[in-house]
């Protein structure tokens, strides 16, 4: 059974059960009304017209009244000289009411009784220094019509909202259900030739908007982990045959024939260099595909961005003397809390350090303007340099790994700082921007949650 039916199920018989209760309690308030105001009617029969009937024959035979007018249907009234010797038993077989009845009236001085339709009202009257014990019964038409006229508008009333009820949950529900039916077509159309699709999110920072924030993080996660595997082998395979090529070819060349030691020693350097370059880009491709997991086995801490910054200006100076790096901290926030993130730190420094070392190396060593501040609930890193820029053109593949720009020739460089940077960030659930204008400059915006400690 789907979630939409049972909600509507429930609704409805929530819906029921209220309206049993409320039903249940107006019949209940109705009767006990009606019961209580008829035998206020019974009353003020007895204390007008009655009482003015004894009066005018205060010598009329006890027993029931013969030849009064009769006000309420099936009206029958009665009277008897009170003694308080009386057992009440002649009284009892003439009304066919209780004993206790007229025990109760001799006790409070009047008495109310009620019998399926008929309700009865005691009451003692003195007229001329003699009691009298009075009673009129009759059957409360009132309430006859009432209960019938209720009854009808209740089962009405009832058919009416039942449908209503229906027509609204109906409509309700799937008002509700929407924005789920919608994530799941969404999902639907989501496979691996299409995973940079995203689920939209509204900022109604409800429910489904954290489920879709999540499910978005975890689009994220899987398009770079199955970027990242897809393109592992092919990139691979064309960045490590070249020098494996150049091995090769001078390890062929130094066999071919005798050569003297100078010409060992040569071929041996170039063998060397070439080991070595593959070292580094094998030692590239495995970190980077590494980062295209979703992080759970890395060790997440409170990391302070400001402090990371300072280190980060340290750490390229050293790698480069002649790095300018120009840090602006005049839009950091009042609250230290808001620059702390969930993350690993080593990671977070090779990130930064990455960008920070682009900007320095593409822009010929000319000064690098870095500021720090915090947005709603993300800090902000903003790097911005006046380097070479990146052709428009090229945009599209610059996160490719080993793609290199083509004014990129007098650069030394493998193509896996940007790539490797993205996905360092994307585990931390951030967001990496990149603006550039060739020849003008480039400026990069990394986004990360402040962290929720």
């Amino acid at each position: 059974m789907k979630i939409q039916l049972k909600a509507n199920l429930l609704l409805l018989t929530s819906y029921f059960l209220i309206i049993l209760v409320f039903g249940g309690f107006v019949y209940f308030f109705e009767n006990t009304y009606s019961k209580d105001d008829f035998h206020k009617l019974l009353e003020a029969r007895i204390d007008t017209f009655l009482k003015e009937k004894i009066k005018v024959n205060p010598n009329l035979e006890e027993g029931l009244l013969q030849n009064i007018e009769e006000e309420f249907p099936n009206e029958k009234n009665y009277i008897f000289l009170l003694d308080k010797s009386d057992d009440f038993k002649t009284e009892k077989d003439l009304t066919h009411l209780p004993i206790a009845f007229f025990k109760n009236t001799l006790a409070n001085g009047q008495s109310e009784h009620f019998n399926k339709k008929v309700y009865s009202k005691s009451k003692v009257i003195d007229i001329y220094n003699k009691n009298y014990l009075v009673i009129s019964s009759a059957e409360n038409y009132l309430l006859l019509h009432q209960k019938k006229y209720l009854n009808k508008t209740m089962w009405v009333s009832l058919i009416v909202a039942t449908f209503l009820a229906i027509l609204t949950s109906y409509f309700l529900m799937r008002f509700i259900f929407r924005p789920i039916t919608e994530i799941t077509q969404k999902v639907k159309e989501i496979n691996l030739k299409n995973l940079h699709l995203r689920l939209e999110q509204k900022g109604d920072k409800d429910e489904l908007d954290e489920l879709a924030k999540t499910f978005n993080n975890m689009l994220n996660r899987m398009e770079t982990s199955f970027n990242t595997q897809n393109n592992f082998i092919s990139n691979a395979s064309h960045e490590l045959r070249t020098p494996l090529t150049a091995i090769i070819g001078e390890a062929d060349v130094a066999l071919t024939k005798v050569r003297n030691v100078e010409e060992y020693i040569e071929t041996i350097k170039v063998i060397l260099e070439e080991a070595e370059n593959l070292d580094k880009k094998t030692q590239a491709l495995l970190f980077l595909a590494q980062t295209g997991f979703n992080g759970k086995t890395i060790k997440f801490d409170k990391v302070r961005m400001d402090q990371l910054l300072w280190d980060v200006k340290v750490t390229t100076e050293k790698i480069n003397p002649k790095s300018k790096i120009v840090i602006d901290m005049s839009l950091l926030p009042e609250n230290p809390m808001k620059l702390k993130v969930n993350g690993n730190n080593q990671l977070l420094h090779l990130a930064v350090s990455n960008i920070i070392l682009n900007a320095c190396k593409y822009s010929k060593f000319e000064t690098v303007n870095v500021s720090l501040g915090s947005i709603d609930t993300y800090i902000l890193l903003v790097v911005k340099d006046s380097g070479i820029g990146i052709p428009e053109n090229e945009m599209e593949y610059i996160y490719d790994p080993f793609f290199r720009a083509s004014n990129t020739q007098l650069f030394e460089g493998y193509g896996i700082g940007l790539p490797l940077t993205r996905n360092i960030i994307r585990m931390h659930g951030g967001e990496l921007l990149v603006n550039s204008i060739q020849n003008i400059g480039t400026t990069v915006q990394i986004k990360l949650p402040i962290g929720q400690f």
